[in-house]
């Protein structure tokens, strides 16, 4: 059996309808509601208690600019799902009583996530947790179990919201200086805000593993602890925002770029992932008598990843930055390769016992949407088990960066969204209307930066052209 998941609030409900019941009979004034956009973006409100009541049966409407606009609220111009054109309406926005908490650091206010539906009830096409909830199904269709657990680092700056506005955004403070991974002593000069993160967010429904200082200045790094593939996303988008809130406490803003510094390391997220069987009794990955302990589900799940990672690529690597991450020599990888133990490959497979093999998927980026990565790693290896795919490749030995007949992944949020744009597959296992619509956005994003005067270009061209 997987390993006992630390129980939330979610988890420990006595009946299906018990927290909707308990809020009916409390007296608390106001519960907090929150949806996740297309960029991975958290949004939300505050409900009255009545019209909280009121939406546990029916709903509630949110303005549906939320999948029309990007993460700086400015809309699209050519998405067909909204915009001007349609006067954004209302979406209808249905609670889901199993993601209930209260959230520690808002005098415990009661908190619930939110799916999209179509007025005649159906999920919403491109509602990002609806696509995992369905590759979630297809999983169990299939005969498993799908489990995950997101790790994330990320850079930290003793700055506010008005002093980052204030400079542009220019040569942020960090939160330390130098390089100075797993560091005790910065631990300690910091032990307000890391006592936050590991004594709050387990209290909030998001259980810590580990929390440490990474290489670079002012950066962490978090391990989530793992559990099914729609909680562990949950607990992700919930850690990045979460992380936010409590950096204020602390004079600290947290940020999620996957690379703010060209001369620093960039911001991971990799996808730790498993298949077990639905009664959970085995780890479909694990087979002990097979070479690094990979059964055959393992192998074509994988092949499956590798195959599809080109075609995937924007949904590990959403925005621009994100490619400046994926450079060689700076821990993240660059080619579709796997090796066994090997963190400069995409895709390491980490055998051990019946209970802890598993595979990291290395690509995504902290900039991910959570919800999207994981499908995407969750969607493509299905079909490599359905299509029963076979590794072609043998195991990188060595630095991922020198494998010679590797595909190398595409270089720029341009070149990748056209790759998932010409996808048959994609559109098969993630659906047509969401990856239609997602490469309008990530073309969107695109056009916001060749439409911007960099400072590279204001250096190299200003003053000597």
């Amino acid at each position: 059996m997987p390993k006992k998941i630390a129980p939330t609030a979610s988890t420990t409900k006595s009946s299906a309808s018990s927290a909707f019941e308990l809020l009916e009979k409390s007296s608390c004034s106001k519960v907090k509601v929150a949806i996740t956009d297309i960029d991975g973006v958290m949004r939300g409100k505050y409900l009255h208690r009545d019209k909280f009541l009121s939406a546990t049966k029916s709903g509630f409407g949110f303005c549906n600019v939320v999948f029309g606009w990007d993460s700086a609220d400015v809309c699209y111009d050519d998405a067909s799902y909204t915009g001007w054109h349609t006067g954004y309406p209302d979406a209808l926005a249905k609670l889901d009583e199993s993601t209930f908490r209260r959230v520690p650091w808002d005098n415990q206010v009661p908190f619930f996530l939110a799916d999209f539906e179509t007025s005649d009830g159906k999920p919403l096409g491109i509602c990002p947790r609806q696509l995992l909830k369905r590759v979630v199904g297809r999983a169990r269709e299939l005969g498993f179990e799908a489990f995950f657990g997101m790790e994330f680092e990320w850079f930290n700056f003793r700055e506010s919201a008005e002093s980052l506005a204030a400079k542009g955004h220019h040569d942020p403070e960090p939160l330390t200086p130098g390089m100075f991974g797993y560091s005790l002593v910065r631990m300690a000069q910091n032990a307000g805000f890391f006592n936050a993160i590991m004594d709050e967010l387990p209290a909030f429904g998001v259980p810590i593993e580990g929390l440490h200082t990474e290489t670079g200045p002012g950066v962490f790094e978090a391990a989530i602890l793992y559990s099914r593939a729609l909680e562990a996303a949950d607990r992700a988008a919930l850690f990045k925002t979460s992380v936010k809130e409590l950096g204020t406490r602390f004079g600290v803003t947290p940020s999620f770029m996957a690379k703010w510094n060209a001369r620093l390391p960039g911001c991971s997220g990799h996808c730790h992932q498993s298949l077990w069987t639905t009664d959970g009794k085995r780890n479909a990955f694990y087979d002990d008598k097979a070479e690094h302990k990979m059964s055959k589900v393992f192998r074509s799940y994988l092949a499956g990843q590798l195959a599809l990672l080109p075609e995937l690529l924007p949904f590990f690597a959403p925005t621009v930055n994100s490619y400046k991450r994926l450079v060689d020599g700076y821990w993240a990888p660059t080619k579709s390769t796997w090796g066994v133990d090997n963190r400069t490959v995409a895709m390491r497979v980490i055998p051990g016992s019946a209970k802890s093999t598993r595979l990291e998927t290395r690509v995504p980026g902290s900039d991910v949407n959570p919800y999207l990565a994981i499908a995407a790693c969750l969607a493509a290896g299905l079909w490599g088990i359905e299509q029963k795919l076979k590794l072609s490749d043998a195991p990188v030995i060595g630095s991922g960066y020198l494998a010679k007949d590797a595909v190398r992944l595409p270089r720029t949020l341009q070149e990748a969204t056209e790759k998932l744009a010409q996808s048959k597959v994609a559109r098969q296992i993630l659906g047509r209307e969401f990856v239609e619509h997602y490469v309008t956005t990530r073309r969107w994003e695109w056009r916001q930066f060749q439409d911007a005067v960099t400072d590279w270009e204001l250096k190299r061209y200003f003053e000597v052209i």
